[in-house]
């Protein structure tokens, strides 16, 4: 049983981080531009388990970028073809950074776009808003009550964030920051998740997802099923323009749907070092450029231009300019698809909507349940 790694998408990710981000550690929440979470669970009640069903959720937060491509999309979106696949955009957890409404309502359509032109298909999936689901929000209220403050507190994401702030000033910390785990722990265990795939730094999110699920089952009955992780030993880090992992917070990122003059910009901006073009260069395989061009150009044109790199006698400008072509060429299809979907938004709010009709049967379900387990039925 697979599935994408919880990159953050840096996918990022919420839950790392960034589709996405790639995390180093677990990163402060707010810091990402892209969260991504990827689960393995089996759909049906606890003793009746059935097919496959996969769950991922994308924050709203900005424009996506290749390494939220690459690290989160691509691996996230080839999960529909293995079972029942639910996405949704995770506009709750948004709220913990992002304060502008209306950059949030433009947000949220970015990503809806974003992932149906990468191949999201809303025939083979559900694929909907977190916030036309309230079961999310619902459950997280009751799992907040048997969750100790001192869980929430070890958490990295509130400890980064505070160790950030001038004299430790807690107060200036949300508690929406705060408490995010508990609505992170809902949206697992609204679906009974039982295999979940986690980078080995982000195996704290799901420690608190079971922690929380056994204190309620201690205290109310057998209710949740207690997810296991899989260690993903490695994920899809992808190079940005200065060398550093790509992520918005670096200010290195190359943006899938960027306008061709600011993109080609950007592409001959990557950071070179100062040998001339005649000398070679054994080394070409960690030049950022030819890690880049291995992502968006064919195989045979990559070792082209490393196996001439290392050879010496090609200056990094032409090598820049190779790879910006190859960067557009393989976005051109994205881009079309990107642009006519844009052009009737309100089909694309129509497939939100009722992808929420049908993730709501679901999350009923398993909410019922948890009611009816601690008396509020």
């Amino acid at each position: 049983m697979g599935s994408s790694p919880l990159v953050a998408a840096n996918q990022s990710n919420i839950f790392a981080q960034g589709v996405g981000e790639q995390p180093a550690e677990i990163p402060a929440f707010e810091d990402h531009l892209f969260r991504h979470f990827a689960f393995c669970l089996f759909g049906g009640s606890l003793r009746n388990l059935g097919a496959m069903r996969v769950l991922t959720g994308i924050q709203p937060s900005g424009a996506l970028h290749l390494g939220n491509y690459f690290g989160a999309m691509l691996p996230a979106i080839g999960l529909q073809e293995q079972g029942e696949a639910y996405y949704f955009i995770a506009d709750y957890h948004s709220m913990t950074s992002l304060t502008d409404a209306a950059k949030r309502r433009q947000y949220t359509l970015d990503v809806a776009l974003d992932w149906l032109a990468a191949g999201l298909n809303p025939d083979r999936c559900v694929f909907w808003k977190q916030s036309d689901t309230p079961e999310h929000t619902e459950l997280a209220w009751l799992l907040s009550t048997v969750t100790p403050m001192g869980l929430l507190e070890r958490c990295h994401s509130y400890k980064d964030k505070v160790a950030k702030l001038a004299d430790g000033d807690v107060g200036a910390v949300n508690h929406g920051l705060f408490a995010y785990p508990v609505l992170m722990a809902a949206d697992i265990l609204l679906y009974d998740t039982q295999v979940v795939p986690v980078g080995k730094d982000q195996k704290q999110h799901l420690e608190v997802t079971r922690d929380i699920a056994i204190k309620f089952n201690h205290i109310y009955g057998d209710t949740f099923v207690i997810p296991e992780p899989r260690i993903q030993e490695t994920v899809a880090v992808v190079p940005g323009t200065d060398g550093q992992k790509m992520s918005k917070s670096y200010g290195n990122t190359l943006e899938l749907s960027g306008d061709e003059k600011s993109l080609r910009k950007r592409v001959m901006s990557i950071q070179m070092d100062s040998r001339s073009p005649a000398d070679p260069k054994p080394d070409a395989d960690k030049n950022i450029a030819i890690q880049l061009l291995r992502l968006v150009a064919p195989p045979e044109v990559a070792a082209d231009w490393e196996n001439r790199l290392r050879a010496g006698g090609v200056g990094y400008g032409d090598l820049k300019k190779g790879l910006f072509e190859e960067y557009w060429k393989h976005f051109a299809a994205f881009r079309e698809r990107r642009a006519e979907l844009a052009s009737r938004p309100d089909e694309v709010r129509e497939i939100l909507r009722a992808g929420a009709v049908k993730a709501r049967a679901k999350a009923q379900k398993t909410l019922t349940r948890a009611k009816q387990a601690c008396g509020l039925d």
